[in-house]
């Protein structure tokens, strides 16, 4: 008789990645090993359905490379040498460390963190009592969303928007920003069910996406100039009396100004600034003037820019003008995260600062922040930096800068992480961390509106710890002796949503939907101050910004003979998310190298064949990648895909060489996506040196 402990067991989870889909994982565990990680086909938006890079995750936990014991830096910062450390010597010496660089002035200790995981509990849990206990400076977390986010906060009242599910039943559908095929697979098959029910696909990006070629119709306008294309279509709703007047007089704010400005921005106007032509302006505006329900997928890749927040405030105001929100496939979705009543200040525990008040250090410009000398304006130079769930050194803008401030010798550098990352080869102790298979943890979306439960599939391997434990060790030896720190990760799961009702129907089916109206705004009723959608902001105003959405031009705009004159965007590559799954082999296999795309026009220009390889610079930094001429790019724009690791890389460097620390309109994000270059053919760069970087 087979003991039923050793038979295959299957274990419900949640995908921890920072990607809208938030998908029910199901774990097949045998003999205490993950052997399958695939969808559960019970969870609806899921399906049953995961993306190549997740359905991968096992070759993640199990990866030859994977950290299982601490690790004691003993070469220079940078070189990636390191010893085995136990666990108790390297907690230990960090919290004296610690200890000393918090008696001078704790907010010399920096966190530094993201979406590693998207997880409650992984992430700020216990780590946000940790940091507000000890008094460290704050973090600014801008680095992907917090443009968009300010923008429909002063838009829509909170990060709201329409349920994906319903888009399967728009006529209309306008996929802005996504390359939904790579980044957002899941609402790409409901897309796909509305296109074959008779709906119009429309996709708006500066780069011909898998996602574009598959529309009914592609809008290739310049990056940063989203702004302009709104409001162009505003115009023609307007002169065309493509209205919904009852709507916009009881259900919005601020109509008079938006009205006026909208008439300044004439097609030829916007098509002369996107390079769209006019007709193609008209028509977008045709199309949502005259079709209902009509809905908008927007997506976080054009509020990368000076003016993202702008641009995103402007087309979060064009379903309220023609009443699309009156459907439940009507209206815009870019984050339906403020849908969540997550429970942040019991996770973790602002109280605890007291009557503190720290500064707050923006994580974009983590590479000036880190060379700042201690001043009154600044406060204390940083002396610390705790990393976990993010890789800077790849992912921050500017990086040659982040890079220089990472290798200060006098920088005490803590990283938890699952590989030797290009920011984990700068740290004085290296932390071993479990993966999603091997913890519990609560997950809501910014996708969809289910809230999920991940339990913990098999044993940590090696030695690795939770971020959860390893802050709990960490506290204990900083003397910190409130119970909060005592609390187990099943009971903080618990108190992430609060509701005991919903937590027992996690247990036992691991997710839950919210209960929400199918058309939640058909009536108004936005979350903001007065109920109605703001297309004018007082809030804005009163900040002395303009109330009203505009368009902004890039900071770094391309001028006839001017010493940079390609725009350089950085969509993901589409078997990469973020820096996260660069190390695993058979998807790193499928990218084979660092691409940079170029329109056949560009390439002529410059003498540049495909495949050879290119040098791209500016006076931030330059980078080594292959030339890849096609008709992705579109004239006058470069797509650099990203994001590899620096070190896997031609020449030691990435794609964030090149982006800068500016800072966007509102939600003060970084602009990485508002970036000019040169490119140049490099003869001079032979393939055995790119052979060489490539196995260092």
């Amino acid at each position: 008789m087979t003991d039923p402990l050793l038979a295959p067991q299957t274990v419900r989870g949640a995908c921890p990645h920072d990607c809208p889909d938030t998908c029910a994982l199901l774990t097949t565990v045998e003999h205490g090993r993950a052997t399958k990680v695939q969808g559960n086909p019970a969870h609806a938006p899921t399906d049953g359905v995961l993306c190549t890079k997740v359905s991968r995750y096992t070759e993640r936990t199990y990866h030859p490379e994977r950290l299982l014991q601490p690790l004691r830096r003993i070469g220079p910062k940078g070189s990636g040498q390191f010893e085995p450390v136990g666990w108790d010597e390297a907690l230990d010496a960090i919290a004296n460390r610690l200890k000393a660089i918090a008696a001078r002035d704790p907010q010399a200790v920096q966190p530094y963190s993201y979406a590693g995981t998207m997880g409650h509990v992984q992430s700020e849990s216990i780590a946000g009592r940790f940091f507000h206990k000890l008094g460290a400076s704050l973090l600014d977390r801008t680095i992907c969303a917090s443009a968009g986010a300010e923008a429909l906060t002063q838009t829509l009242g909170d990060k709201v928007g329409m349920k994906v599910e319903f888009f399967a039943e728009s006529k209309l559908i306008v996929i802005w920003g996504s390359n939904s095929i790579g980044s957002n697979l899941h609402f790409w098959r409901i897309a796909q069910e509305a296109k074959r029910k008779g709906a119009k696909l429309v996709c708006i990006d500066p780069r011909r996406t898998e996602t574009a070629e598959k529309c009914h119709e592609h809008i290739a306008i310049r990056p940063g100039t989203d702004a302009a294309l709104a409001l162009a279509v505003m115009h023609e709703l307007i002169v065309h009396n493509w209205l919904d007047p009852d709507y916009i007089d009881r259900y919005t704010l601020g109509w008079d100004g938006l009205r006026a400005r909208a008439l300044q921005w004439t097609p030829e106007r916007a098509a002369d600034v996107c390079g769209v032509p006019a007709a193609q302006i008209r028509q977008l505006a045709l199309d949502w003037g005259t079709t209902q329900p009509a809905a908008i997928r927007l997506n976080y890749g054009m509020q990368r820019v000076r003016g993202g927040g702008n641009a995103v405030r402007a087309v979060a105001c064009l379903p309220a003008l023609t009443g699309a929100w009156r459907h439940r496939a009507g209206g815009v979705l870019l984050s339906s995260s403020g849908h969540f009543p997550v429970r942040r200040a019991a996770l973790q525990r602002p109280d605890l600062l007291g009557e503190r008040r720290p500064r707050t250090i923006n994580m974009a410009t983590i590479g000036d922040d880190l060379l700042r000398p201690t001043s009154p304006e600044f406060g204390p130079k940083i002396e610390a930096l705790i990393v976990y769930n993010s890789n800077p050194v790849a992912i921050a803008p500017d990086s040659g800068q982040v890079v220089r401030g990472f290798a200060r010798e006098d920088l005490f550098t803590v990283v938890l992480e699952h590989f030797q990352t290009d920011t984990a080869d700068y740290a004085d102790f290296i932390l071993p961390a479990t993966t999603q298979l091997e913890h519990w943890d609560i997950h809501t979306s910014y996708g969809h509106t289910d809230v999920l439960l991940n339990r913990p599939a098999i044993a940590p391997v090696g030695q690795a710890r939770t971020n959860t434990d390893i802050f709990r060790a960490l506290a204990q030896r900083m003397g910190f002796d409130e119970p909060c720190f005592a609390e187990d990760d099943e009971s903080l799961c618990r108190s992430a949503i609060g509701d005991e009702k919903d937590f027992e129907q996690l247990l036992a089916k691991g997710f839950v939907s919210l209960p929400l109206p199918d058309a939640p705004f058909a009536q108004g009723g936005f979350p903001t101050p007065s109920g109605r959608c703001e297309f004018f902001s007082q809030r804005l105003a009163d900040q002395g910004l303009d109330g009203w959405p505009d368009h902004l031009p890039n900071y770094e705009l391309a001028t006839p003979g001017g010493r940079y004159p390609l725009a350089m965007i950085s969509p993901p590559a589409r078997n990469f998310l973020n820096s996260s799954f660069v190390n695993v082999k058979s998807l790193r296999d499928i990218e084979a190298e660092p691409v940079l795309e170029m329109h056949p026009q560009d390439a002529l220009q410059r003498g540049i064949a495909d495949g050879s390889v290119v040098k791209v610079f500016n006076d931030r930094g330059s980078y080594h990648c292959k030339a890849r001429v096609n008709q992705r790019a579109r004239p006058g724009v470069v797509n650099g895909l990203g994001i590899w690791w620096r070190k896997l890389g031609l020449n030691g460097t990435n794609v964030n060489e090149l982006t800068s620390q500016h800072l966007t309109d509102l939600g003060r994000a970084p602009v990485f996506y508002d970036c000019l270059v040169e490119v140049a053919p490099d003869p001079e760069f032979r393939a055995a040196h790119a052979q060489d970087m490539h196995h260092a």
